[in-house]
């Protein structure tokens, strides 16, 4: 069925679940089970499935043929990351008949009230999209609060993420630019590695406001394919440094802010070029460019060491 002719039922509160899939079989079903029993809303779950080699595709399948409220993509490549995948769906869905707009990962579990706390908080707040904290689960049973709603700074969308991109809510009217975004700079898009990133940085800079909600309304599933996870440990902390000091992430910075339209602001252009005065100014206005306090003082360390390792290199 085509994405574009879904039925005209819909209720009162309408939201759209864009979810990408990869190899998923042993989550998925718990996934969007817990999807179709929000509270108080009316879902619809828009699925691409990542060329797999399990039978992810064939589970997905069997969903939307017995559920009306689920909906498979046509699978045409590789995508090779969540990324470009949810860059895919979010270009295809047809969202005018939708009220919000959300993101969904493969392998977590939403609490019930997920979605409906995400519209409450926006009434309330008059924000334009929301993010939350997120509950990290493991198999063995252990659980920890992620917490993601630090107070924002002036510049953290160009450097981080509003939190995992599993808790977006976006209402339509941004949802509808972002993808007018993504059709119209397609190809440089895809050079972009995080799209909850990117989607906050869009946001940010063109004047929508965001809400981050210290509520956690979903369990976040952690194992070893997680392709970000929830960075904790010795292994998480050496590759994050390993992509400062080769560059990526002030790449991504640079490449995000051009893309979201901030490539002229003086600001970004101090520091887009890589250049040691850059690197100076970047560590020195560490304070606004993240939120938690020890993310403020490892970016400032971070820079630094892009800045000596820069002068190795010469």
């Amino acid at each position: 069925m085509s994405v574009d002719n879904i039925n005209d039922d819909l209720t009162v509160l309408d939201v759209a679940v864009l979810l990408a899939a990869f190899n998923g079989t042993q989550w998925i079903d718990a996934q969007i089970t817990s999807i179709l029993e929000q509270k108080n809303v009316n879902v619809k779950i828009f699925i691409s499935v990542d060329p797999s080699t399990d039978d992810t595709m064939v589970l997905c399948q069997d969903w939307a043929s017995r559920n009306s409220s689920v909906f498979v993509l046509p699978c045409v490549e590789r995508f090779g990351g969540a990324a470009r995948n949810f860059f895919k769906i979010f270009s295809e869905v047809n969202f005018r008949k939708f009220d919000y707009v959300c993101l969904a990962d493969q392998d977590d579990i939403w609490l019930p009230d997920k979605l409906i706390r995400a519209h409450e908080m926006l009434l309330k707040t008059g924000a334009d999209a929301y993010s939350s904290n997120v509950i990290a689960f493991w198999q063995d049973g252990r659980q920890q609060l992620i917490e993601k709603s630090q107070k924002q700074t002036r510049w953290d969308f160009l450097f981080e993420a509003a939190g995992p991109g599993c808790t977006y809510v976006f209402r339509k009217e941004l949802a509808c630019a972002i993808q007018v975004l993504l059709k119209t700079r397609w190809t440089e898009v895809q050079q972009v590695g995080l799209h909850d990133w990117f989607f906050y940085a869009y946001a940010r800079a063109n004047g929508y406001r965001w809400f981050i909600d210290d509520y956690a309304g979903m369990l976040y599933r952690q194992h070893e394919k997680n392709q970000v996870g929830v960075n904790k440990g010795l292994q998480a902390y050496l590759h994050r440094a390993r992509k400062v000091l080769n560059g990526w992430g002030l790449a991504q910075s640079a490449l995000i802010a051009e893309l979201v339209g901030l490539g002229n602001d003086p600001f970004v252009r101090q520091w887009s070029n890589g250049s040691k005065s850059g690197l100076l100014s970047l560590s020195l206005h560490a304070w606004e460019c993240r939120r938690r306090l020890r993310d403020k003082i490892l970016f400032s360390l971070s820079c630094a060491a892009l800045l000596l390792a820069g002068k190795r290199r010469a």
